[in-house]
């Protein structure tokens, strides 16, 4: 088979979760000579990070704003490059193809209430594009792969689709989270981003299903009770945007208790998983919670939400609290804090839960996927994509 992969934000500098699965996956497909690869992306300034084989090509469509180049520069592109399959990576598809679509549906939080409010402008315009697109494009694909059990019966139920459509196909964790046993190499990371020897490690964002404020509520909780021991480092936050939610709740005493590194790239956050004492990961919701697996591999002990697949990813691996409930968090938090046999525990049941999930599983189950779909494309046919119609 030749199989089309979608992976338009590949070459972006800032890569966050969409783009590393993308990126993993595709480099775990590689390993399978038995097919070819057509990667589609959109040019951009980062170098590419495909490994170089026989098998694959990188294809760099330039084509305008996204929403045009789904719906016309790629499929366009798909019937020049005579691929068999498409593959869509990231949610949302071209509504006329000319090839049968399988479609990774991370999550459908876009199409939930109580988050099509709040981020930023470009997260409100990208709900807007994925609510309009992707009720359409599952109603016609083929398949449908998702990333956790959890979310597969969400989607089911909310779309309403036949069970036997939708896949779930785990995410992993990348070779490079690792336990990192060199004190000097931990030593110049902690000196580049001004980070104390200990400390707590938070991925955030403005998106609310991070749940930034939830977070700052529970270490000003703990500040106020005498029982915060460590200051917290969180990545991708403005000190603007913290110091706004801290004046919101009469928090600036937490102020000095916080490190805004700002954006670390993917490649240096093994570093920083090994620096950390302990990694929190207690989002709203999240589809799977890749960082879990991340902090896990790293030997970090995570403390993470009891909701969502949340703990379908961490098993008995994590302490689980009610990402809701600021009392729960800071009581979880503060017996990380103040226990450290109950971290070693947890770091050494995360190291065997990481263990567990591996890409080329992922990029099995995925051949698997295209298999079935291809073995069914005989039985129907796909809509005519006029090629030559302008942009």
């Amino acid at each position: 088979m030749k199989i089309g992969i979608e992976a338009q934000r590949l070459l972006r500098p800032h890569k966050h979760g969409m783009d590393i699965v993308a990126q993993e996956t595709i480099q775990a497909l590689v390993n399978n000579p038995e097919h070819e690869y057509v990667v589609f992306v959109k040019p951009d300034t980062a170098p590419d990070s495909l490994p170089s084989a026989p098998n694959l090509t990188v294809v760099e469509l330039p084509g305008g704003p996204y929403p045009a180049w789904e719906q016309y520069t790629l499929p366009k592109a798909v019937s020049q490059y005579g691929i068999d399959i498409l593959h869509c990576t990231a949610n949302t598809a071209p509504l006329r193809r000319p090839v049968p679509l399988v479609v990774t549906l991370h999550d459908i939080i876009f199409l939930e209430n109580r988050f099509l409010t709040g981020g930023n402008w470009y997260q409100r315009i990208g709900n807007l594009y994925r609510r309009w697109n992707v009720p359409r494009v599952v109603a016609s694909c083929e398949r449908i792969v998702t990333v956790s059990d959890y979310e597969r019966q969400r989607i089911i139920e909310h779309l309403r689709l036949e069970p036997e459509r939708v896949v779930t196909v785990h995410n992993a964790v990348s070779s490079q989270f690792r336990v990192i046993d060199n004190p000097d190499r931990l030593a110049q990371v902690r000196a580049q981003y001004g980070l104390p020897d200990e400390f707590m490690f938070f991925l955030g964002n403005t998106d609310p299903k991070k749940n930034v404020r939830n977070v700052l509520k529970t270490l000003l909780l703990l500040q106020r009770r005498k029982q915060l021991s460590l200051p917290l480092v969180m990545l991708n936050v403005s000190p603007s945007y913290v110091n706004e939610l801290l004046s919101e709740m009469g928090g600036h005493t937490l102020a000095d208790h916080i490190i805004l590194p700002g954006y670390i790239p993917n490649a240096t956050l093994p570093l920083i998983y090994n620096a950390a004492t302990i990694f929190l990961c207690p989002s709203l919701r999240e589809s799977f919670g890749l960082p879990i697996l991340e902090a896990m591999a790293c030997g970090t002990p995570v403390l993470t939400a009891s909701s969502s697949a949340m703990p379908e990813v961490a098993g008995d691996a994590a302490l689980l609290a009610d990402p809701t409930s600021v009392e729960d968090m800071a009581t979880q938090l503060y017996r990380l804090l103040t226990q450290p046999a109950l971290r070693e525990t947890l770091r050494l049941k995360g190291l065997a839960r990481a263990a567990l999930f591996s890409w080329q599983h992922t990029a099995n189950r995925l051949l698997n996927v295209y298999q079935q779909v291809s073995a069914q494309a005989t039985q129907r046919s796909f809509p005519d994509v006029f090629i030559d119609q302008p942009a």
